[in-house]
């Protein structure tokens, strides 16, 4: 191929990865017309359309998919490896991309990051909070973080936190009033809070075990949340039951503003944590970040 392409796959991987041709123009630098021609030649030397373009939206096509998995990582490792180069000895220099849900943030990001950066201020970290199931891959994340069933199994793991619990939670005042639930099959009768999932967009049903046995109930109720700490907030006001990753409602049960319910039933997970494909451990932030996870996140729940 005549023209150099390494220019212009680094401007679709940033296309790819912000799902917008004028904000990869802002963190580039350039154009937005300059963004779109680069990938319109991408595109015409390979002979395939890498992305679906609307007037609303940008998204990847099956081959612009292939091209991000199997380049994507490459190229981050390369140009971090030229940042790396221009370092003074000792020094860490480079980019850490993150993929956190919400309820991590206070037990990962808020007591790792200061330190990671007072360590290594010449790594700039991105963290982007979201609760749906990511593909940190295709989406140009150094590595994620979730409950250890929830990924995949050729990823890398390590753990950041110790084991918690999902307890169903509600306010005094509304157990007065509609009484306690005894049994997992009581919830059916109660005005729960429940949670829509952003990967799929479904209502989830609370998992509850004892001993050998586990349910999944089918609760429905008035509110519909995606975020499991909007839910506890309106649970201590009353509005119903909540089912709540449990140190997020740690403060209001030990000060009596809500309550645990079928506390016999609440499922135990092993905690979170940090995983990334096996080529990024290769990545010296991503190692560094780890390091200092180990040591500074909040492990004892």
């Amino acid at each position: 191929m005549k023209t150099p392409l390494l220019p212009q796959l680094q401007v679709f991987l940033v296309v790819a990865r912000l799902r917008s041709f004028s904000g990869a123009a802002r963190e580039l630098g350039v154009s937005t017309t300059a963004v779109s021609q680069s990938v319109r030649h991408l595109e015409e030397h390979l002979g395939v359309t890498l992305l679906a373009r609307t007037t609303r939206s940008v998204s990847l096509t099956d081959a612009g998919r292939r091209l991000v998995e199997g380049a994507g990582p490459g190229l981050g490792q390369a140009l971090s490896a030229l940042r790396e180069v221009s370092a003074q000895p000792g020094e860490t220099v480079g980019r850490l991309r993150l993929s956190v849900p919400h309820s991590a943030v206070p037990f990962l990001i808020t007591p790792v990051l200061p330190t990671f950066r007072e360590r290594h201020p010449r790594v700039e970290v991105e963290v982007v909070v979201e609760d749906r199931f990511v593909d940190i891959v295709a989406e140009g994340y150094d590595a994620g973080v979730r409950l250890s069933e929830a990924i995949e199994r050729d990823m890398v793991q390590v753990r950041i936190t110790d084991a918690f619990r999902f307890v169903v939670v509600g306010a005094p005042s509304y157990l007065a009033h509609q009484g306690t639930p005894q049994r997992p099959e009581d919830l059916l009768k109660h005005e729960c809070i429940t949670f829509r999932s952003q990967t799929t967009g479904t209502l989830y049903a609370w998992e509850l075990e004892r001993g050998r046995r586990s349910w999944r109930v089918p609760v429905r109720g008035g509110v519909v949340s995606n975020d499991n700490q909007t839910a506890v907030s309106l649970a201590e006001a009353g509005m119903g039951l909540a089912y709540a990753f449990e140190p997020a409602a740690e403060e209001r049960v030990r000060s009596g503003r809500l309550v645990r319910v079928l506390e016999a039933y609440a499922p135990t997970v092993p905690g979170f944590f940090l995983y990334f494909p096996s080529r990024a451990q290769r990545s010296m932030p991503l190692r560094h970040f780890i390091e200092t996870a180990k040591q500074m996140a909040v492990r004892r729940l």
